[in-house]
């Protein structure tokens, strides 16, 4: 029998790649755990073909949906609108891996920074946003449906040389994490969008 401990402690194998719209029922479940309001499988369906400034990866760990991530290009910022990882897959790294995949969806776009919400009650996230370079700029007060408040987050220009430098970095910390994440990461700045279907309309002519 195979050491569960061992197991644990491997370096992790995920393969990065735009979300599909077969992925919605994954990327719901993975919702419903770690969100208390998450979207639904048909919530996720509709972002992916109708909204047209959105951009959603997923990070594929033995051939099963375990992290996704999103944002909305709007003009020349990203807004970020989730990131979850499987309960069973976090402190792997993967959701380091969902927030750089976001980093380098947004300068594919040439966006200049990034925004987002996060609870102040959410101490790894804000950890994890803070080690990407995000700082508070504001609150938004009861934002949630249980009454808190929500951290207005964002990033300096992704851009500049400091923030390029902290990318470099940041991206041969995950390689030892998740071997092979760098050449991934460094591709996704390239990825084609599929053209989303407006709504209300018919792709039957």
């Amino acid at each position: 029998m195979r050491d569960v401990t061992s197991f644990i402690t491997e370096p992790l194998t995920a393969t990065l790649r735009p979300m599909r719209v077969d992925d919605a029922a994954a990327a719901a479940a993975i919702e419903r755990a770690s969100f208390e309001r998450g979207w639904t499988p048909a919530a996720f369906r509709r972002e992916l073909t109708q909204n047209r400034v959105a951009r959603y990866a997923v990070a594929v760990v033995g051939g099963d949906v375990a992290a996704f991530a999103g944002l909305w290009v709007v003009l020349d910022e990203g807004h970020v609108v989730t990131v979850a990882v499987a309960p069973h897959l976090r402190r792997r790294g993967l959701g380091r891996l969902m927030v750089h995949a976001l980093t380098a969806i947004a300068l594919g776009h040439e966006l200049d920074s990034l925004t987002l919400e996060c609870r102040p009650s959410n101490e790894a996230a804000r950890a994890l946003y803070r080690k990407y370079g995000f700082y508070e700029v504001g609150r938004r007060k009861r934002y949630y449906a249980d009454g808190e408040d929500a951290l207005i987050m964002a990033t300096e220009s992704l851009r500049s040389a400091a923030y390029q430098e902290r990318l470099r970095r940041l991206e041969a910390e995950l390689e030892a994490l998740i071997p092979g994440s760098a050449i991934q990461l460094r591709a996704v700045q390239g990825w084609e969008w599929p053209a989303v279907q407006p709504e209300g309309s018919s792709s039957i002519s």
